[in-house]
């Protein structure tokens, strides 16, 4: 956790709110969601202008029929898909993030990759369009996987985009 975080944040602060949409006994925990937020947003100055005391982000966490939905009505695609942002135009607050859960699971074990880890990157990523990364050109891609790697490193997790 970096000093600007330890400033920004105290026990009682909650960066998030969260919505269960779906069910499963794979799912992280609340608390697994809040270190995930708060470690994409902590080294990242935007987070300065921010109140700790009232939540920026909400994360959904949805079926895939909710998520084909989102997809087809936002983005124009077919299908579900793991992570949809949703960038907020009201001050104070950055926005949505949705996660479909059968989906992510599905996709860790076809990556060979531990749920938890799969969860905590997609949330990272989703967090980090919030804040204005995104990766439709390689240079755009370079920088944002370049944050995402770092954070999910110091979260002692395994550089995500690297074939297992």
């Amino acid at each position: 956790m970096s000093k600007q975080n330890d400033i920004l944040l105290t026990e009682d602060d909650d960066p998030f709110s969260i919505q269960w949409a779906t069910e499963g006994e794979a799912l992280p925990g609340e608390s697994d969601f809040k270190g995930w937020v708060v470690a994409a947003l902590g080294p990242l100055e935007r987070v300065q202008s921010l109140d700790p005391s009232i939540p920026w982000i909400n994360i959904r966490i949805v079926d895939e029929a909710e998520s084909a939905t989102l997809n087809s009505q936002w983005r124009g695609k077919d299908g579900p898909t793991n992570v949809l942002s949703f960038p907020a135009d009201v001050p104070g607050f950055l926005g949505d993030v949705v996660l479909c859960a059968p989906v992510v699971i599905t996709e860790a074990a076809e990556q060979n990759k531990a749920p938890q880890d799969h969860w905590a990157h997609l949330t990272v990523h989703g967090v980090l369009h919030l804040m204005g990364f995104d990766h439709q050109s390689p240079s755009e891609a370079e920088i944002m996987e370049t944050h995402e790697v770092r954070i999910l490193q110091a979260l002692g997790i395994n550089h995500p985009y690297l074939e297992r």
